[in-house]
């Protein structure tokens, strides 16, 4: 017989053999729960696991593989699709904030001051300032050192605290450099503790990285 038919003859056998998957699967299955040989120690049985039921698969694929060109398709536990990437945020812009009693502040009256520094262009921002509502606190104005149209301002009276907030319109944008917000109010006679004043700072970049930064205003407040 020549080469040329006896390759053709295989290869009409290998095309036409069904592999009995289960077979083969039941008898790697045997051969792994198979005790072992007398003389050895005995280990005891291991649970199957997500790695070991892998190990099973493999070798059934491989010899389904060698008697036949029939396809063994089978999932593992491990074989979990990959999900979407995640998308981290941009970075916010970066900026320092620092709160102070002005020194102008006296016995009845008092203004918090809150310094902020941009190193970029900000987008966004929002600054909120709370003064907390001690003995006699009114509000009489407040002030900021960008112009005074770019921002939509309101201060409100709630039952704990005075809130101060000025709010970057739409379309403006705040460039780099020292920037400052300041909240004026009256209080009682005396010199005023503002330990439960706070500040919240938000800034938006142009590629949508948000920054928050909060704190205080010391201690106390006044002269």
């Amino acid at each position: 017989m020549d080469q040329v038919r006896l390759r053709r003859e295989l290869r009409e056998a290998a095309l036409a053999h069904r592999p009995d998957h289960a077979r083969i699967l039941a008898r790697v299955e045997r051969g792994m729960a198979a005790p072992a040989p007398a003389g050895r120690r005995g280990r005891p049985p291991r649970p199957w696991s997500g790695r070991r039921w892998t190990a099973v698969v493999a070798v059934a694929a491989a010899v389904t593989g060698v008697v036949g060109l029939g396809g063994l398709a089978a999932t593992t536990r491990d074989d979990r699709p990959a999900g979407p990437a995640a998308v981290l945020p941009a970075p916010g812009p970066t900026a320092r904030t620092a709160g102070t009693i002005d020194p102008g502040s006296n016995r009845w009256w008092a203004q918090s001051d809150l310094a902020v520094t941009t190193e970029s262009p900000v987008a966004g921002l929002t600054v909120e300032l709370r003064v907390a509502r001690t003995p006699g606190v009114v509000s009489t104005g407040h002030w900021r050192t960008r112009p005074a149209e770019d921002f939509t301002v309101t201060v409100t009276e709630e039952p704990r605290a005075l809130v101060y907030r000025w709010t970057l319109r739409p379309g403006r944008t705040v460039p780099p450099g020292p920037h400052a917000f300041a909240a004026q109010y009256n209080h009682a006679e005396g010199v005023r503790d503002a330990s439960a004043d706070t500040y919240t700072v938000t800034l938006t970049g142009a590629d949508g990285g948000r920054t928050t930064l909060r704190g205080g205003f010391g201690p106390r407040g006044g002269a």
